[in-house]
């Protein structure tokens, strides 16, 4: 019986994981390097690499017989779902549901706040020793909408509750009732978009939301509202936002980018009212804390027989 655990972190570093002697885990250390620290083939528990490329992340699957457990450290699974095929039937796939909800929803206010209040031109401004005043736009009294109504979504709604928005109103993939209000399917997008100020995107990337804010997406946003992209690049396709933004009629505060990294020299850099940061909505000092819980959890489950949690599917 194989007994391989592939773990990105040390794993004396992680409290809580089941003791080896008495679980009779292997625990092997594996951040993406080119050498394997074992053979894949004895391996029973991947935990995938932490913000490495499509490329690193599923090298090892072939070769991953013995494969039951493939644990994400990301909420989504776009960067390991190209590798699925060479899995064997019967492997589960989590995500990291829980890890990333507060750095995530943290950055998406600072962006939005940052955007809104004129943060990016005052920072120019003390570099060339400029005062500039004036009136900026507030996030009170605004209309928030908030594409991809999930965990992270939910946790953005958390912190705008003291910001005085007008109304915050949640779209998913289909429409259900929460506590807080209704969510509305993503086929009400057209509707609901003319009247936002501000809008988030926090979905998971998919066929059906790759190039989600596309041309006639961004169109219908009002004169003046702010897109939030914390989900991923390609949600949003790149050349529209920028013939759209280069017009000056809307704004965009993005933490990711298609492509990624953005090369330098791309226009995407220098276009009006874009805010860029560099895909750090959840590698903030919160991680490590959350994903070696995670971790712990994760492996004490499976050692004791128990279903995973964060299940995304099963592979067939």
């Amino acid at each position: 019986m194989t007994t391989d655990v592939w773990l990105p972190f040390p794993a004396e570093e992680i409290d809580g994981l089941p003791d080896p002697a008495d679980s009779g885990l292997t625990y092997r250390l594996w951040d993406g390097e080119p050498d394997f620290p074992a053979d894949p083939a004895d391996c029973v528990f991947y935990v995938v690499p932490y913000m490495k490329p499509t490329s690193v992340a599923v090298r090892p699957f072939a070769g991953m017989t013995s494969l039951r457990v493939v644990q994400t450290l990301t909420a989504g699974m776009d960067h390991v779902t190209p590798g699925i095929g060479s899995l064997r039937p019967g492997v589960v796939l989590c995500n990291a549901k829980g890890v990333h909800e507060a750095s995530t929803a943290e950055l998406t206010l600072a962006l939005i706040l940052a955007s809104l209040r004129g943060i990016p031109g005052f920072v120019r401004g003390q570099e060339r020793e400029e005062w500039r005043s004036g009136f900026y736009p507030a996030l009170a009294d605004k209309s928030v909408l908030i594409v991809g109504y999930g965990s992270i979504g939910a946790a953005i709604e958390d912190r705008l509750a003291p910001f005085e928005c007008a109304r915050v109103v949640r779209v998913a993939r289909s429409a259900r009732a929460t506590e807080r209000g209704p969510v509305h399917a993503l086929a009400e997008l057209p509707a609901l978009l003319p009247h936002a100020d501000v809008v988030v995107l926090s979905t998971p990337l998919t066929p059906d939301t790759r190039h989600l804010a596309d041309a006639g997406f961004l169109s219908r946003m009002k004169d003046g509202a702010l897109l939030v992209n914390v989900s991923r690049g390609p949600v949003v396709d790149t050349e529209a936002l920028i013939t759209e933004a280069g017009k000056g009629r809307i704004t965009a505060a993005l933490d990711v980018t298609d492509p990624e990294p953005l090369p330098a020299g791309h226009p995407l850099w220098h276009t009006p009212g874009v805010l860029i940061s560099p895909h750090v909505g959840g590698s903030s000092s919160a991680f490590l804390p959350r994903a070696r819980r995670l971790l712990a959890g994760q492996l004490s489950r499976f050692v004791r027989g128990e279903p995973m949690r964060n299940l995304v599917f099963t592979t067939t």
